[in-house]
Formats: C-alpha cells, sequence, structure tokens
C-alpha cells in the first residue's frame, strides 16, 4: 500500500554525506519504539521481500546491533553497528555492511524525531560516510529502495499501534 507521505533522500553532488526526510502519522513514542522493539524492528526494515534476522540487538546508548536480510534466493547480507545515543529525540549510531571486500567502511548516521501537530512524527537522518566515493556506492546500491519500502511498512505497523 503506498504511503501518502514521500521519503526524500537528498545526496549533493561530492559531499560525504546524505539526508532522509520523511514524515509519520503516529506520535513519536511510537515511531521510537518502532525502532527500539525487536519484535516491530525486524518487521518493517529494509525492502519487501526479505527476511530480517536479529542477531544482537541492544537498542541503548552503548548497545550494539547485527543483523542478517536475506533475499528470496537466499543471499545473505550482514550489517552492524553501534548505538552511541538512544532517545525519543535523537538517536546516533554506526553503520557498517560486512560485505564490502574491505572492512572499515562505517557510516555514522544521527537521527531527530521531531514531534508534529496531530500526533505525527518527522525523522531527519544525517548519514555522514567516511568518503564521496562511499557515499555514492551507498546511493548506487539500491539503498534509496530499501528506506523506501522500509518506511512503507512502517507506515503499516504504526497503523496497527494506534
Amino acid at each position: 500500500m503506498p504511503s501518502k507521505h514521500k521519503t526524500i533522500v537528498t545526496a549533493e553532488p561530492g559531499k560525504q554525506e546524505l539526508f532522509i526526510m520523511r514524515e509519520f502519522d503516529a506520535p513519536r513514542e511510537l515511531v521510537f519504539k518502532a525502532h527500539t522493539d525487536p519484535k516491530l524492528y525486524v518487521q518493517w526494515l529494509g525492502p519487501r521481500g526479505y527476511e530480517m534476522t536479529l542477531e544482537t540487538f541492544e537498542p541503548v546508548s552503548g548497545g550494539r546491533y547485527r543483523y542478517v536480510h536475506k533475499d528470496k534466493d537466499g543471499n545473505e547480507f550482514r550489517f552492524r553497528g553501534v548505538f552511541h545515543e538512544i532517545s525519543e529525540e535523537l538517536m546516533i549510531q554506526t553503520f557498517e555492511f560486512e560485505g564490502l571486500p574491505e572492512r572499515g567502511h562505517v557510516t555514522l548516521d544521527i537521527m531527530r524525531l521531531e514531534s508534529l501537530p496531530g500526533n505525527r512524527t518527522k525523522i531527519t537522518i544525517q548519514s555522514v560516510f567516511q568518503s564521496v566515493s562511499d557515499r555514492d556506492g551507498m546511493v548506487q546500491s539500491g539503498m534509496e529502495r530499501g528506506v523506501n519500502d522500509g518506511y512503507e511498512r512502517l507506515d503499516e505497523i504504526l497503523a496497527n499501534l494506534k
């Protein structure tokens, strides 16, 4: 079911960062819960058609995470990171795709959750990459499809939580 809200991904040429903005028709505490409750998190993060398994999930300041996405052909994609700050207003974490030939391509993600009138929430994510080529590689990998699919699924989950 397509969402009435559009996900906006901005990646200016030559910069090491990208921004993701999205609104949700749910209060901030529910959007936060969907990011920190493992039962909810596995239902929406990533592209449709992928199965997600949480191997480690400690959504607290100083915690860590590791998860696997598996596509319909059985291909596995592993991701990991560390939660630096977790609150209803601000989530700061690292992100690393384990499938790259060389390690160390870590991204810093800063997500702000803003309460809006009418029990709505706006999230703004700034992802800072180690290089412009890392950022461009992420954009070219199809990450935007995964973000859009995930947020559409999150809309569906949030509608059922109200």
